[in-house]
């Protein structure tokens, strides 16, 4: 509150939206619950483990979106542009795999070149500020690897188009 972070909108954004890679593992820690007639198939409910899903999701969005630069120039528009596209469909949940990994290897590439921390001197302010940047891109690229890793969730597009 002194230095006024809790007004800052992406500086708040990033840190609620870190509880995303949380429910991420929360939901693949929860098991499915046992059925009380073991081998009579159920009904297709929704359980909580879906619903913990969309919202790490939701949340890893809001991490992508404070990742964002709103700047003039043509490659940083091309970025915003490639880079909405892809977490738009991971978040709805089509081709949810492909478009994170693809996100994955993108962010890897473009933070190794927009915050070469090890580069400035550590006495200076700049060095923090590249460091923080750095190391919450690859907050985000670790709860991206965790959509690939357990994908999408059954409130997606990717499960409900084989019903379809």
């Amino acid at each position: 509150m002194a230095y006024g972070l809790l007004w800052n909108l992406r500086f708040l954004m990033r840190n609620v939206a870190l509880g995303g890679g949380l429910l991420f593992l929360l939901a693949e820690n929860q098991g499915e619950g046992k059925s009380i007639f073991a081998g009579v198939p159920t009904l297709d409910c929704t359980s909580p483990h879906q619903y913990i899903q969309l919202g790490g999701r939701v949340l890893l969005l809001l991490m992508f979106i404070s990742l964002l630069h709103f700047e003039v120039s043509v490659f940083t528009i091309f970025q915003d542009v490639f880079n909405m596209v892809l977490i738009i469909l991971v978040a709805i949940g089509f081709k949810t795999k492909l478009a994170a990994f693809t996100l994955v290897i993108w962010l890897l590439l473009i933070n190794l070149l927009e915050n070469p921390f090890w580069t400035i001197p550590a006495n200076r302010p700049l060095h923090d500020f590249m460091k923080y940047d750095f190391f919450h891109t690859l907050s985000v690229m670790g709860g991206l690897l965790l959509v690939v890793a357990l994908g999408p969730g059954g409130f997606s597009i990717d499960k409900n188009k084989k019903k379809w």
